[in-house]
């Protein structure tokens, strides 16, 4: 099947739950994008600074560039001027340094917190109590040109499938106390960024908002030779 027959029938399976579909194009050269922007797609997911700034100068001025790796603070800089959405900001020496790099670039730049949701020792993210303490600290409040605008979780890569629903099913009730309990201007709880392509339609039936999906619509990494690696 198609690249663009696939884009296509994601739309179609997330339709129904009101959930917004990021190709993560990671390591996929520009033709690929390419096909699936020619479907109407203009949510797009990279993890990698270098190829996320490569591929917006390259590609239309109208797709909505997603980060969603893990995100070194030297390199929000190379993002700032035109990132959409960070999905990975996981601590608070992160988010004051996108903030810095916003106001340097006069914009506000949307963030998603991501919490440590998953029973893996690889994975990053706040605990609930952290993501609270940092939500309420004056460290926050000064911190004007970013907006945080929800939460976003990987789940443990695991078989289990009621593992899966039960760390999605938290994120969504920290989500729910988030919205609650902190009135700030600078906090909305509109998105939930949890699935991938293994366990996208339990996320889905959690309450996620969008859904990251690579491999199901690209095909495998086409992992880069060792010169064009980013340093």
């Amino acid at each position: 099947m198609s690249i663009k027959n696939k884009i296509t029938e994601y739309r179609e399976k997330l339709r129904k739950y009101d959930t917004r579909l990021i190709a993560v194009s990671k390591t996929k050269p520009n033709e690929d994008l390419l096909q699936a922007y020619e479907t109407g797609q203009r949510d797009f997911g990279e993890n990698k600074v270098q190829e996320l700034a490569r591929k917006a100068e390259e590609l239309p001025k109208d797709i909505n560039w997603h980060m969603i790796g893990h995100l070194q603070r030297n390199k929000v800089k190379y993002i700032a001027p035109f990132v959409q959405l960070i999905h990975s900001v996981d601590s608070p020496r992160l988010a004051t340094e996108i903030n810095k790099q916003a106001l340097k670039n006069n914009r506000s730049i949307a963030c998603l917190l991501q919490v440590y949701i998953a029973d893996e020792e690889t994975k990053f993210g706040f605990s609930e109590d952290e993501l609270f303490d940092f939500l309420t600290s004056d460290e926050f409040g000064n911190l004007k040109n970013i907006k945080v605008t929800g939460l976003m979780g990987m789940a443990t890569n695991t078989d289990n499938r009621e593992q899966i629903r039960s760390e999605f099913a938290n994120l969504k009730r920290i989500s729910d106390r988030i919205a609650s309990q902190i009135n700030n201007d600078q906090v909305s709880m509109e998105e939930l960024s949890m699935g991938m392509t293994s366990d996208y339609v339990i996320a889905c039936e959690e309450g996620s908002t969008m859904v990251r999906i690579g491999s199901a619509i690209f095909g495998s990494r086409n992992y880069p030779t060792p010169q064009n690696t980013q340093a």
